[in-house]
């Protein structure tokens, strides 16, 4: 079975400010290792029937989907294909349209296509494991079911979604009983306890053919008007340019609540393959290597006195720290934040003031 990537690749990426911002977000920029993440996507793949993936991102991210998947196209895709196929959505309509449009193209590849729907902007740990749940995934596909991944909790997040699984496994699957908001630290201390809820991943296997008659049935207007997006699409030597007219009449919605929670096909793999969707400079702190002072140091010209639990990440000029618990330091190229780890998540509105400000 050869499987299709479709990588979604339309974030923004505000809550990494002052490196991932406007044209430059998240999915673009090495964090993690010597990768960028939208490659480290398509690599942890490495290894299955890969066909040519497919990409959804907006007009200004263009180029550098095609530079850094160029990059590595080689070593992943088993195909003869030479250039992943990228849509270009005129506007942002949320993930359900994007993953329908990519469905129409996986089906030009090829009308029985198994589709693998990535978040560009995600860390896996254990590529392995990743890739044992993927193929179970892709069995219960081959049989017509909407599989999702369950990320098996290690705490009470209150940060994530939930999905709950319900009767026995079966070729590695359960049954998908119903999606869950980000709850209250309460909600989120029994659903880990209870053993039968994992956290939303936002990853998929299935049919394309699957997923559009299923949109088809739960979403009418969103399927036609996506289907009428690519069909219409215009198609130039590297991009195909969706239909702005049909696409811009979609209303967005997640695929969560135009298809996976109304659906009578869903399943759910479960995954424990140290996942982190990155979400956060204490997020990445977290799942970074710490030197003896528990300090996270990126960039060759940081020098440390007295500093201890923090994340520090250079750029041109020489950062030095005297003194300091839990802080994050992050050095741009025209932005210096610098910020108490425990306030790290007001980022966002830091770059919502700056985004306003050149309004």
């Amino acid at each position: 079975m050869t499987l299709i990537p479709v990588i979604l690749s339309g974030g923004a990426g505000t809550r990494l400010w002052p490196l991932s911002w406007g044209d430059h977000p998240k999915q673009f920029l090495s964090l993690v290792s010597e990768r960028t993440m939208i490659q480290e996507t398509l690599l942890r793949l490495k290894g299955l029937e890969i066909g040519c993936p497919i990409v959804s991102c907006g007009e200004g991210h263009r180029f550098m989907v095609a530079q850094q998947l160029g990059e590595i196209l080689d070593e992943v895709v088993s195909s003869d294909s030479t250039a992943p196929t990228i849509l270009l959505e005129p506007m942002a309509k949320n993930t359900a349209p994007a993953i329908a449009a990519a469905c129409c193209a996986a089906i030009k590849q090829d009308k029985d296509a198994v589709v693998v729907v990535l978040p560009s902007d995600h860390v896996i740990a254990d590529v392995k494991t990743f890739q044992k749940a993927v193929k179970k995934a892709a069995v219960n596909a081959e049989k017509g079911y909407l599989v999702t991944f369950g990320i098996v909790p290690t705490f009470p997040a209150t940060g994530y979604g939930y999905v709950k699984a319900c009767g026995s496994e079966t070729d590695g699957a359960y049954t998908l009983e119903k999606f869950v908001e980000k709850p209250c630290l309460e909600k989120a201390q029994e659903y880990l306890a209870s053993g039968e809820y994992s956290w939303n991943s936002g990853m998929f296997v299935f049919k394309a053919s699957v997923f559009l008659d299923e949109l088809k049935t739960h979403n009418p207007q969103m399927a036609e008007l996506a289907i009428k997006s690519y069909e219409k699409a215009t198609v130039e030597t590297d991009f195909i340019r969706l239909d702005s007219e049909a696409f811009g009449q979609i209303k967005g919605d997640s695929i969560d609540y135009a298809v996976m929670e109304k659906t009578t096909k869903g399943k759910i793999v479960k995954l424990n393959a140290g996942w982190d969707d990155v979400g956060s400079w204490s997020a990445l702190y977290d799942i970074s290597k710490k030197d003896e002072n528990m300090n996270v140091i990126k960039g060759d010209d940081v020098i440390t006195l007295d500093t201890t639990s923090s994340y520090i990440r250079g750029g041109k000029r020489t950062i030095a720290t005297i003194g300091l618990d839990n802080v994050v330091i992050v050095d741009s190229d025209d932005s210096l934040l610098v910020a108490a780890k425990g306030k790290i998540q007001d980022v966002k509105k830091v770059a919502e003031i700056i985004k306003n400000r050149s309004k």
